[in-house]
C-alpha cells in the first residue's frame, strides 16, 4: 500500500530532526575531545584547522588497524594520538564549513 504525500513529509521531517540530534550528539563529542587535546587554545586559521581534520580523518579512515574507539584500543599513538604535524601540512584555501 503506498504512503501519502502527507505521511511520507511528516516522515522526512521526523528523520531531518533525528538527524540534526546526532550530528549535535557528534559535534558535542569531537568538541570535547579536541577541547581535551588542548585545540581551544591554539591560535590556527578555520581552514588549516579543517585541512587537519580531514587529514586525520582520512587517516583513520584507511588505516584497518584504527583505533576501536576504546579507551586503550589497538592503533593509538603513544603520545595520546596528538600531532604537532597535522596544521603544519595543511595547504592554504579549502575555505569550507564543518
Amino acid at each position: 500500500m503506498k504512503k501519502p504525500s502527507r505521511q511520507i513529509r511528516e516522515e522526512i521531517a521526523r528523520l531531518q530532526d533525528q538527524l540534526r540530534h546526532a550530528e549535535t550528539r557528534e559535534a558535542e563529542r569531537i568538541g570535547r575531545i579536541a577541547l581535551k587535546a588542548g585545540l581551544g587554545e591554539i591560535d590556527i586559521e578555520e581552514t588549516a584547522l579543517l585541512a587537519a581534520f580531514e587529514e586525520a580523518a582520512k587517516r583513520f579512515r584507511d588505516d584497518s588497524s584504527a583505533s576501536t574507539g576504546r579507551k586503550g584500543g589497538a592503533g593509538r599513538q603513544p603520545n595520546g594520538g596528538t600531532s604537532t604535524t597535522l596544521a603544519a601540512d595543511a595547504p592554504p584555501g579549502g575555505d569550507r564549513e564543518a
